[in-house]
């Protein structure tokens, strides 16, 4: 399926975004905060995961996605890195049977290579195991960085362009993107980031080019549907321009307004 690029074409623009992407922040300060280990933050921030992928399920999202470790978060203590990869092994086996009978799909984007061959497995059989639902699609992005995607997509394209003795000629948008991690899914309508820090960290940097950013001070593990939304009634009241005035915009509502 291909999907407008929001810096060729103009997207269609709902009330409920039709993608969210989250940078699940604040879960480690959410545990120092009450004098527990940081591991009880990550096993809490799991359990918000859950009730968001509910909540937006219930709200009419088409697809979801959160950034779960980065290809920076390999710096972090290998104790705690261990724990992360325990925690993701132990979700999909708890979770993706109850997703698979709600209709939801599941992929996991990013470098898989470096993870355990157990781990890689397990990915697979529950990308194939939801593969056919058609309910909302939740990516899970895993040792993945937004350069790193990029790069991917570059290197295995000029790959297939070589073969084919394609090679000299220019790259367009349009070839490079079906070739990016997320093809298979719209930009992103809006970009949340929990934990109180104000930056994208290196997440969906190609695809994130026209979204809608909202930043909270709320912990990962505090983050609920009342709290989700908050995010989109924030998103409902931009004007989502995409280069065009104030002026182009609300003409473009009016002709919708009067078919």
């Amino acid at each position: 399926m291909t999907h407008t690029s929001s810096t060729k074409e103009i997207p269609a623009v709902g009330a409920i975004p039709k993608h969210i992407a989250i940078i699940m922040d604040g879960n480690g300060r959410w545990a120092t905060k009450r004098f527990l280990p940081r591991v009880a933050g990550h096993v809490k921030g799991v359990e918000a995961v859950r009730g968001i992928v509910e909540a937006c399920a219930r709200r009419g999202v088409s697809y979801l996605t959160f950034f779960a470790f980065s290809s920076e978060n390999w710096r972090r203590p290998a104790e705690e890195v261990s724990l992360l990869m325990r925690l993701f092994v132990t979700a999909l086996e708890k979770e993706v049977a109850k997703m698979h009978a709600n209709n939801i799909r599941l992929k996991v984007v990013g470098d898989l290579a470096r993870f355990d061959p157990q781990l890689q497995n397990m990915i697979l059989a529950a990308e194939q195991k939801t593969a056919n639902n058609q309910g909302l699609t939740v990516t899970v992005c895993a040792n993945y960085g937004g350069r790193w995607d990029i790069m991917q997509a570059v290197n295995r394209l000029q790959k297939e362009r070589a073969a084919a003795g394609l090679a000299d000629q220019e790259i367009t948008e349009d070839q490079l993107s079906a070739y990016l991690s997320m093809a298979y899914a719209p930009e992103p309508d809006l970009f949340i980031r929990t934990g109180g820090e104000t930056r994208i960290s290196n997440f969906l940097l190609w695809q994130l080019a026209y979204s809608e950013l909202y930043f909270t001070d709320t912990f990962w593990p505090d983050f609920d549907a009342a709290a989700l939304d908050l995010s989109i009634s924030s998103y409902q009241n931009r004007e989502r321009r995409f280069g065009r005035t104030s002026a182009q915009v609300s003409e473009q509502s009016a002709q919708q307004e009067s078919k």
